[in-house]
């Protein structure tokens, strides 16, 4: 079965990824036959047909994700929609293929089509979402829906929180999931089996991100790993939680990986506002950061946080294990 996941809300999308993947492994415990395939940066298509079409000692069914893969080369994807049309990956019941993909949202009216699409994407577009295959479309969340969000989060993570402070919540962080989630992680861990209210929210939630964050970053980009975790290590000395922490360096990242995108479309800073909802002061930082880094390390980095942030949901890590990874690994 082929399932396709897209949309412009990425938390949304890895949340499913996520919730797919722990259902994989509820039933099919050797973890033999789950394999990963980021188009981004591996552009081999054969590797991902060995893993279909080989086959498993065990009597598993196979899960394959296929992530980025239209940010594949043209000769890549126009190679995928023929092994597609072949039609083996919708026969097989032996495999479950997840193809996920970020989008942008078509914002000139001028152009037809909700989102942004270079011409072989339309075609890639149009067979995903084709009847025969299991779609789901992930788009940012607004009004009531945002709020309802944010109950469910809070619930998912064991809290209880007020119909104001949620309301408080969404004035002071908007509708970036990413933080949100980060920001209800320490609510919840604040107010331990206690509703949360509007005066917690005003005491604890930053309206942006923690200028010790910015220098962990610049101090990873320069390799200076002392300093690093010093500035990390402070955060944790004044009661922060690590797993806020990863969740504040994972939102970063996703923003300069957001910025230097655009940077390389040559985009310039300028109009930078009007792609990206950054708070001006996390903006101008992210631009500055985003000089030290290439868009393929910064990718590689942000999915080494999202497979340390699953890990620490399995219970294969704990946070503080994964935070000293973090900083030994990209410093190193």
């Amino acid at each position: 079965m082929v399932y396709f996941f897209y949309g412009a809300e990425s938390y949304l999308i890895r949340q499913k990824i996520n919730l797919e993947i722990s259902r994989y492994r509820a039933k099919h415990k050797s973890g033999l036959n789950l394999a990963r395939f980021n188009f981004a940066q591996e552009q081999n298509l054969d590797s991902l047909k060995n893993f279909i079409e080989s086959y498993s000692m065990f009597s598993e069914k196979k899960l394959a994700i296929v992530e980025n893969l239209f940010e594949a080369p043209v000769v890549v994807k126009e190679d995928f929609i023929k092994y597609f049309e072949t039609g083996k990956l919708l026969k097989d019941q032996e495999s479950f293929l997840i193809i996920t993909q970020e989008l942008k949202i078509n914002d000139d009216r001028k152009k037809k089509g909700k989102y942004v699409l270079r011409e072989t994407e339309k075609e890639l577009f149009k067979k995903l979402t084709d009847k025969e295959i299991i779609s789901s479309e992930f788009n940012p969340l607004e009004g009531v829906k945002l709020e309802s969000w944010i109950e469910k989060e809070v619930d998912l993570q064991g809290g209880q929180i007020d119909n104001l402070a949620i309301k408080k919540i969404v004035a002071h962080v908007g509708s970036d999931l990413w933080m949100l989630h980060n920001e209800i992680t320490k609510l919840i861990s604040y107010k331990y089996r206690q509703p949360i209210n509007q005066d917690d929210v005003d005491k604890l939630v930053r309206v942006k991100i923690e200028s010790d964050i910015f220098k962990t970053i610049d101090a990873l980009a320069a390799r200076q790993r002392v300093s690093a975790f010093k500035f990390l290590y402070r955060n944790l000395a004044q009661g922060e939680q690590e797993i806020s922490l990863l969740g504040m360096l994972v939102y970063q990242f996703r923003n300069l990986i957001l910025v230097k995108s655009q940077i390389e479309q040559g985009v310039p800073f300028y109009s930078l506002s009007k792609n990206i909802k950054l708070h001006p002061y996390v903006l101008r930082k992210t631009f500055e950061q985003s000089k030290n880094f290439s868009y393929a390390v910064l990718k590689k980095i942000y999915e080494r946080l999202m497979e340390l942030d699953l890990a620490i949901k399995s219970g294969q890590i704990e946070p503080r294990a994964a935070l000293d990874l973090v900083v030994a690994e990209i410093a190193g």
